[in-house]
């Protein structure tokens, strides 16, 4: 199902952001606008940021594909019902359930492995978040914890100031990002409902399984790194 091209004004979307997971089938998207979420690298591939676009669909209502097997990928083709994907959601809790804490100087990271897509930002080839939190006395080694964070798509890492009880959140657009080789990348809060009618638990950052062999679908478990997914722009 491609967009209609409906539901869009001056780039942004006039209805109310929702995906919908089918049974064994697609992720049905409504009003949210889908990019490309790439990841800006070093000389010596490390992540450190990510560049937005181009743009494939600013429309009202499309299909992803979900099985990985799509000859259009990003968008579904039907691939899945020939080739009988098994798409079991296995996906609950709560974030909170299920993060360890990290406690610091200042900060407290959190961090729950299981829905992790192995994205990179959290490291370095000389350290990385974990490592780094003993030293969060210093500035700038907290500052930079807090911003490798911030740049995680799945939001496996999170963080709290110390005297405030939430988490501390980036502003992030209403949209679903393609990450290349690897999941969807939510943010903005985009309610996501199960095949069972079931929500789960919505989030300013989540990734979603695009190469159908999550052990955690809907959510990515990073399993696409050793599958050899590939899906580019």
């Amino acid at each position: 199902m491609q967009s209609r091209g409906a539901g869009v004004q001056g780039g942004v979307t006039t209805g109310d952001p929702s995906i919908t997971v089918t049974p064994n089938g697609p992720y049905l998207v409504s009003d949210a606008r889908l990019v490309w979420r790439i990841p800006a690298t070093t000389d010596a591939g490390e992540p450190i940021t990510w560049v937005t676009g181009p743009t494939l669909d600013e429309g009202q209502a499309y299909a992803l594909c979900r099985c990985g097997e799509s000859a259009r990928k990003p968008f579904c083709d039907g691939t899945h019902q020939r080739s009988g994907f098994d798409g079991t959601e296995h996906a609950d809790g709560s974030y909170d359930d299920r993060a360890a804490e990290y406690v610091g100087t200042g900060v407290v990271v959190r961090d729950d492995r299981s829905i992790c897509t192995h994205a990179g930002f959290c490291g370095t080839a000389a350290t990385n978040v974990w490592q780094m939190v003993d030293d969060t006395d210093r500035t700038d080694v907290r500052s930079q914890v807090i911003a490798m964070i911030e740049r995680c798509p799945s939001g496996a890492l999170t963080y709290t100031i110390e005297g405030h009880a939430d988490s501390v959140e980036p502003e992030l657009a209403t949209e679903i990002g393609v990450i290349p080789d690897g999941p969807l990348f939510v943010s903005g809060r985009v309610p996501v409902t199960c095949s069972d009618g079931t929500s789960l638990q919505i989030r300013n950052r989540m990734t979603l399984c695009r190469c159908g062999r999550s052990e955690n679908k809907p959510l990515c478990d990073g399993t696409h790194k050793e599958a050899g997914f590939t899906s580019r722009p």
